[in-house]
């Protein structure tokens, strides 16, 4: 017995014209963990809200075709017995949340079913003890991070015993260790305790080898149906960007077997260079990065920390930004950041990484002026920020600064008058800026819509040119890669770094060691509110054992210096094309094709 049975499934949201889901026919067996994958305003989350039952009641907007839970027509099952089987976790778990304490979030959920106070106890602390979230059971939820909310909003849904799990975006906002755990559980509910599982995640390289499926949707409709192995084969003939690194690097190399995993990856690059000595590989990896001269690292020697993370060839000026000695303890007695002190040049791309709740979000706010230090000072071009106005050099207002989430900067009735606004409050005058930024964000065709009307990643980018317009010094980001696609996210690291050229400073949160990897030029990682790391990005991610990027994991101890898919490319495809190799393009033992 089919668990889903979607037909000719049609869906258009309230006043749209084009439909946001178009001709789904789709099959969901029961134990099957399923990997929803697509571009941003795909339908992906729209496929989401119809398998949980939302469509088109909680929406609107017209609904057409029929979608069978266990062989019944969803829209005529009992609202209160279909929550008990289907759980959803959305992308945006404060959307989701009711209550102001965890343990009476995770209880909502259970009060509503009638179930009586001994089961709803034990359902709480097992869910509690199960998410790690134990210590967390007296705390308020607005005084959670984004990732603790994640979890809790997961937490709330686990306790109702569902037997189907939809999960839009789960991990967007977690650090990469716990988002590895939260996968794994996922797994795990899936092999140990049966249940359905149907995934959307951006962040193909952390879950593609997890799914039974992968479903790719495009314009609302599912253009590839199969095993994750069939998917990655495929891609390199379709050009199909949806997949993890290490599948798109030997898929794009022209290879007739290419590993999903890092594992097999490694298996296979072993195999490939089984011609090659240990260490002339890892030198020809050298000469490819630095024209022929072996990479040699330079010591620091007893530079401080601050000297140590301040951009090169400053020439004697003040940095852009400088924190100095920084402490914060929130009301309560909660110490969040202690004695944390760098700088910030003109052109740099600083990358903040850390575990959720280390106070990478708080020290954003502080250096936007929305919270005052405890102790310490943050400066901008030699004045310190408190009570000053001053502009840092050759550029606009000091400081932007876009939170994690782009809606709360979203409440015009057009993406134009959004832009104009902010000019207005800062008194300036539109010379050309709101233009610039619509092409260059690619959101120009959007000028007269309603930005709520926009998918996530076209929210980001209206939120982000929204703050921009003021041609700011200081550019901090919060997390603005999650829920965004590969594309999408090229897009936007490429016009950070292009903003970071023209000589803005640019400070970016997140947990996304790819995006850091690829656009970064210094990262700075905190850990309970201190400084653990800071230096280049060759220095931290490659001796990073969780923050280190997938293609960096796959080529460690084979070359040297190789962090990025086009940093790959450029050291293995020489090799190849020689024909260097004893067996190129074959499978290793024991691979399949």
């Amino acid at each position: 017995m089919h668990l889903f049975k979607v037909e000719n499934l049609i869906y258009f949201y309230p006043d749209r014209e084009k439909p946001a889901l178009a001709e789904i026919n789709l099959v969901i067996e029961e134990g099957e963990f399923l990997l929803v994958a697509g571009e941003s305003g795909s339908g992906k989350s729209s496929l989401a809200r119809a398998l949980a039952g939302l469509l088109p009641d909680f929406y609107g907007g017209r609904f057409g075709g029929k979608i069978y839970f266990r062989d019944r027509e969803m829209r005529k099952i009992d609202r209160r017995r279909l929550a008990r089987e289907v759980g959803m976790v959305f992308q945006d778990p404060e959307k989701q949340m009711v209550m102001t304490g965890v343990e009476a979030e995770i209880a909502f959920g259970l009060e509503n079913l009638g179930l009586p106070p001994a089961e709803m106890f034990r359902r709480t602390a097992e869910v509690l003890s199960f998410l790690d979230l134990g210590k967390l059971r007296e705390e308020f939820t607005a005084n959670l991070s984004g990732g603790e909310k994640q979890k809790l909003a997961l937490a709330a849904v686990l306790a109702m015993h569902p037997q189907v799990l939809i999960c839009d975006e789960p991990t967007s906002q977690l650090d990469p260790a716990a988002a590895e755990d939260f996968l794994n559980l996922l797994k795990r509910l899936n092999e140990e305790m049966g249940l359905t599982v149907v995934l959307i995640e951006q962040r193909l390289e952390r879950c593609f080898h997890l799914a039974d499926r992968v479903l790719l949707l495009e314009s609302g409709r599912i253009v590839l149906d199969s095993p994750p192995e069939q998917v990655a084969r495929r891609a390199g003939i379709k050009d199909i960007p949806f997949l993890p690194p290490v599948a798109r690097l030997f898929s794009s190399l022209g290879q007739t077997y290419v590993p999903v995993t890092v594992k097999e990856g490694r298996k296979y690059l072993q195999h490939l260079l089984s011609g090659f000595p240990g260490e002339n590989v890892r030198f020809l990896s050298d000469q490819n990065k630095t024209g022929g001269k072996p990479i040699r690292e330079k010591k620091q020697g007893k530079k401080t920390l601050l000297e140590a993370s301040s951009f090169a060839g400053n020439g004697g000026k003040p940095p852009l930004a400088e924190v100095k000695n920084l402490w914060f303890t929130y009301p309560g007695g909660k110490k969040v950041l202690e004695n944390v002190s760098f700088s910030v040049n003109a052109g740099e791309f600083v990358v903040i990484l850390g575990e959720n709740g280390a106070g990478k979000s708080t020290l954003l706010k502080i250096m936007a002026g929305l919270l005052k230090p405890s102790r310490g000072n943050v400066f901008y071009a030699g004045r310190e920020l408190t009570g000053s106005n001053g502009r840092c050099e050759g550029r606009g207002a000091p400081v932007a600064y876009l939170a994690q989430n782009p809606n709360d900067y979203l409440f015009h009735d057009t993406v134009e008058e959004e832009l104009l606004f902010t000019l207005k409050n800062f008194g300036l005058a539109d010379d050309g800026i709101v233009d610039e930024l619509l092409t260059k964000l690619h959101i120009e065709r959007y000028r007269r819509t309603n930005p709520r009307d926009l998918s996530s990643g076209e929210r980001l980018r209206v939120a982000l040119a929204s703050v921009l317009v003021t041609r700011p010094g200081l550019i901090l980001l919060d997390e603005p890669t999650r829920g965004v696609d590969t594309r999408l996210k090229g897009e936007l690291g490429a016009f950070l770094r292009a903003q970071a050229k023209e000589g803005a400073g640019v400070v970016l949160v997140t947990h996304d060691a790819e995006f850091a990897a690829e656009y970064s030029s210094r990262i700075i990682v905190i850990s309970a509110g201190r400084i653990a790391a800071a230096g280049n990005k060759h220095e931290i991610l490659e001796n990073s054992l969780f923050y280190c990027p997938q293609i960096g994991k796959l080529c460690r101890g084979f070359g040297n210096g190789i962090l990025t898919f086009d940093e790959a490319v450029q050291w293995l495809e020489p090799l190849l094309r020689a024909g260097q190799t004893a067996r190129t393009g074959g499978a290793p033992a024991g691979a399949s094709e």
